[in-house]
């Protein structure tokens, strides 16, 4: 098996008068990394569903080997060894990591001889860099550990042609080193070619050996990576210099500061009934963000549920200045907790119904969206139209519609719609405790900018933020301490100021004895 050697000729794409994609060319050589950058919108995805079949092309030739190809469905991909990992997953939810990996074949014999394909699924998984237990549910896996497995699949199904949309977004550095330099070890061997979505200036010139830049359905360059740096990647994707956080008045957070949230000695268990959350504590004082730094499945996913209604906790308590908490959908409107949680699409909304419908959803039985009718209260859709409106032009959400359902925004757009229901009244009065998970996962410079600058905003106006991310980067450029969990518990503390990278990474990858104290860690 070899790798796979792709060009593109003249792709085109059309959806009604909106050109999406517009004469663009790119030579991808066999055996190499080649990143795909593009703001949002730029016609990254319509140019990789042209290539995997499923949304063809309108125009242009596609060549293979220098062979020109017909892909007008998943089986010349399939057949040329070409598969995606997709920044949303694919997985199964219902069965276990060894079912899906099977799933993946396609076609499947009327009777499984599981101990042999057990044996060989341990075998393929020894030669992995990272590796899953084959017999946990999807159900109970991080956004992290499905990535993983999305990758997985594709390795098991012995690819020549990779591409990737996102693939670190959720990882945490060691993991992402080890995704990356694994298709790195793998296309010098020839065995893979890997077309790479990212927006991760580092990725690339760490990673890639060539890059190719679109911009509103354009081409704007192609390069080497040797040959470029990434201020001239940053004005080819935006036509300007790298957007980075807008300014926020940051003061230091005061000594005598209120505690907004105080969680003790929390148990939470996962799906699968063992305890993901053991014993926890921390403390997020109004005007701070407490950044919760960690490897996906440590226990972060269900303490966030657990805070926002989501998990039953078996014991502990959470506090909400100084009051006791039970996430109940009033108390949240009461004392005033708002949260951006993961995957908002799953989380957060209803994908079926409107955005504003969504933006609705804090408040849609209360005024002004609930009023009396002629023989009962009914919903006032004028005054929810109105409100979506104006957050979708005060948030940027695209296309700005409130009638459009949810479900059919980009993943960026997604998270602004959500962060304009939840800050949409961004005072101090409305704002009082902020619980925010992995906020800017796969999305571009421009979103990420806008999104944590809403962030800084929030806490400048005295709320207490907890931020959990497996971006390290991101919580040290907006953390004021960090908290690292591991275990379902927090081993280490640090003034972002004063973090190192290094010491947080053994933090993260277990290297201790035993969770600490919580009260040893709010003074360390």
């Amino acid at each position: 098996m070899h790798a796979l050697e792709l060009e593109i000729i003249g792709a085109g794409k059309s959806f009604g008068d909106f050109r999406a994609l517009d004469a663009v060319s790119l030579h991808i050589k066999a055996g190499t990394i080649h990143a795909l950058l593009g703001e949002n919108g730029a016609g990254k995805s319509t140019l990789v569903k042209g290539l995997v079949g499923y949304s063809p092309l309108d125009q242009g030739m596609i060549m293979a080997d220098r062979r020109e190809v017909d892909i007008r469905g998943a089986r010349v991909p399939n057949a040329l060894g070409i598969g995606m990992v997709y920044q949303h997953f694919t997985l199964a939810p219902n069965l276990s990591v060894a079912e899906n990996l099977l799933l993946a074949r396609g076609r499947m014999p009327w009777r499984i001889h599981w101990q042999q394909e057990r044996a060989a699924l341990q075998e393929f998984m020894q030669t992995m860099p990272f590796r899953l237990d084959l017999e946990r549910a999807i159900s109970g896996l991080s956004a992290g550990e499905k990535q993983k497995l999305e990758i997985l699949k594709q390795l098991y199904l012995r690819r020549r042609f990779l591409i990737l949309d996102e693939p670190t977004s959720v990882l945490t550095p060691q993991e992402a080193d080890e995704v990356l330099g694994l298709m790195r070890e793998l296309t010098r061997q020839q065995q893979l070619t890997v077309l790479m979505i990212t927006h991760k200036f580092h990725e690339v010139t760490a990673y890639a050996d060539d890059v190719t830049v679109l911009r509103k359905g354009c081409l704007v360059g192609s390069c080497a990576v040797a040959d470029t740096t990434p201020a001239q990647l940053a004005h080819w994707m935006m036509g300007q210099a790298r957007v980075e956080t807008a300014a926020v008045a940051r003061p230091p957070v005061p000594p005598q500061a209120a505690v907004g949230l105080q969680v003790d000695q929390l148990l939470v268990h996962n799906d699968r009934g063992v305890i993901a959350v053991n014993g926890l504590s921390l403390q997020v004082r109004h005007g701070e963000i407490v950044g919760l730094a960690g490897i996906s499945g440590n226990g972060q996913k269900e303490l966030v549920e657990s805070l926002l209604g989501q998990r039953r906790r078996l014991s502990g308590s959470i506090r909400i200045d100084d009051a006791d908490y039970h996430a109940s959908r009033a108390e949240m409107r009461q004392q005033r907790v708002f949260a951006l949680p993961e995957e908002p699409l799953r989380n957060a909304c209803i994908a079926s119904m409107s955005v504003a419908e969504n933006m609705a959803l804090r408040a849609f039985d209360v005024a002004p969206f609930k009023r009396r009718g002629w023989l009962s209260w009914c919903l006032d859709r004028s005054a929810m139209r109105r409100r979506a409106q104006a957050l979708i032009t005060a948030f940027n959400v695209k296309p700005p519609l409130p009638e459009r359902a949810i479900g059919t925004l980009s993943g960026g757009n997604v998270q602004r719609a959500v962060l304009a229901r939840e800050l949409g009244d961004a005072t101090a009065a409305a704002v009082n405790v902020l619980i925010v998970a992995n906020p800017v996962f796969g999305l571009d410079f421009a979103s990420v900018a806008d999104i944590h600058a809403r962030l800084l905003q929030a806490r400048s106006l005295g709320a207490a933020v907890l931020l959990v991310s497996e971006d390290l980067d991101e919580l040290l450029e907006l953390s004021d301490r960090i908290l690292v969990m591991t275990d379902g518990c927090i081993v280490h503390s640090t003034d972002a100021a004063n973090a190192d990278r290094t010491a947080l990474g053994r933090w993260m990858a277990g290297h201790h004895e035993h969770c600490a104290p919580a009260s040893q860690l709010e003074t360390a």
